[in-house]
């Protein structure tokens, strides 16, 4: 019996379809880390982006602990200052340092509503951009647009480090 050119062989078919298969599964992990990264920069970056209607001032920083520094709040307008206000020591603030920022909504927390803040508050993202870049461009063998992905990962994290 003569095989018929026009029909695939059977081990191409299913050489075709690993690779299907393998792009999927890749595309899918980097959806996961790209929605992760997003879901966990959006616990800060909510606020510094739909700032509007929200209490806004300049932070003092007083004193520094392990996890977070303490300072006092000067809210723009006629209100005076809150001097037990909180932050995130992880924004690089130190004691004597001002800055503008943003008060979260029912608590005592700020978060920096500066350039350098509203990068920090991205870091996950970039993370996640800089991971997916990696499953991009090995997984699914689209190397130059991993690269891109990566790059943009790297330049928000190199970014954030340098404002900060």
């Amino acid at each position: 019996m003569a095989k018929d050119p026009a029909m695939p062989s059977t081990s191409s078919s299913s050489r075709s379809a690993l690779s299907v298969g393998r792009s999927l599964v890749m595309a899918l992990v980097a959806v996961v880390l790209l929605v992760g990264g997003g879901y966990a920069s959006w616990g800060e970056a909510q606020h510094v982006l739909l700032a509007k209607g929200r209490q806004h001032g300049e932070f003092a920083v007083t004193a520094c602990g392990d996890a977070t520094c303490a300072g006092s709040f000067d809210p723009d307008g006629p209100a005076g200052p809150e001097s037990d206000m909180t932050i995130k020591d992880s924004v690089a603030a130190r004691k004597g340092e001002r800055f503008p920022v943003v008060v979260k909504p029912g608590t005592r927390e700020v978060v920096r509503s500066d350039t350098a803040g509203s990068l920090h508050a991205w870091v996950p993202m970039g993370g996640a951009l800089l991971l997916a870049g990696l499953v991009i461009a090995g997984g699914m063998r689209l190397g130059r647009f991993g690269l891109i992905v990566s790059a943009l990962g790297a330049a928000q994290l190199l970014a954030t480090f340098l404002l900060l």
